[in-house]
Order: structure tokens, then sequence, then C-alpha cells
């Protein structure tokens, strides 16, 4: 006798994605000294307090893309910068809490449905929200989750483990 599992719908699979990423990049974002907030390991490198506030704020692209067909990035009201560790993970935890609420609520219909980014005039590309979720969110935390990773060892501050073990926690 065979048995069928049920696959789960898009919007459960990507909710419990997000949430377990969410809770690896807090590791991380608790991390970032308030007193280093200003330093970076090149000159052209993001100072850390912005990359991790840059961090903080990544998930907003998914809620701007379920609020309607397109965004006007020149409306957008962003939250001064944070100044403090606390302060940035104030912002991440409303910003975690507010997409994964998002997300619970949406339909399957609606993450394959197309979301325009447009600055002005200027359209900067139209894009099913299931990329956005997987490009503009997961896979950009993902790649600055890396960057912040090398920062943290440069600046000697123990690096926690991501997929795994790290050199600092096994």
């Amino acid at each position: 006798m065979s048995t069928v599992t049920e696959q789960p719908t898009l919007q459960t699979a990507f909710a419990a994605e997000l949430k377990q990423e969410l809770y690896l990049t807090r590791r991380l974002l608790e991390r970032v000294p308030t007193a280093q907030f200003d330093w970076r390991p090149h000159p052209k490198s993001m100072p850390i307090g912005k990359l991790a506030w840059h961090m903080a704020n990544l998930t907003a692209f998914l809620e701007l893309s379920l609020q309607g067909p397109e965004t006007d990035m020149t409306t957008v009201q962003w939250p001064t910068a944070a100044t403090t560790t606390d302060e940035l993970l104030s912002r991440f935890d409303v910003t975690a809490a507010s997409v994964q609420q998002a997300v619970a609520a949406v339909e399957d219909e609606q993450l394959h449905g197309p979301w325009t980014m447009r600055v002005g005039e200027r359209v900067v590309g139209t894009m099913p929200r299931t990329r956005v979720l997987r490009t503009l969110v997961l896979n950009h935390l993902i790649h600055h989750r890396g960057q912040l990773s090398v920062y943290l060892r440069l600046l000697d501050i123990p690096v926690p483990s991501i997929y795994g073990p790290s050199a600092d926690e096994q």
C-alpha cells in the first residue's frame, strides 16, 4: 500500500525557510558591537553598522511587494539608521515579525503574481513575488550574512554557527 504525502503550499514552505533564516541572521546581528559601528575592513567596504542596518531592513521588500502591484521607492519612508546594537536588534525584530505575519497571510496565487519596483518614473524591474522573497530577501540576506561573519572574524568577535559549527562554536 502506497501513501501519498501531501506537499506543503508554497506559502508554508517559504514561511518555514524564512523563520529559520531570520533566526540565523539575528544570531549574527546580536554580535555587532555598538562601539565598532563605523569600522570597515577596507575603504571600499560598507561600515559594519551600515551593513547590519541594511540587513535589518531587507525583509521590508517582501512586505512592499505584497502591498500592491508596484512600489515607487521614492515614496518609501525608511527609519533613521540605528546607532546602537539594541536599536538595530529592535528594528530587526519588528521587521522579522512583520514579514512573518505577512507571509502567513499570503496565498500562493499572490506569491506568483508580479510586482514592479520603480524609482519615480524609472522601472527598476518587474518580477513575481516568489522571486522577491527568494532573491531580494532570502538570498540577499544570506549574502550579507556571509559578509558580516567575515567582519566579525576580522574584529575577533566569535562567529556563531550558521549551517553547522563555526570555529568558535563546536
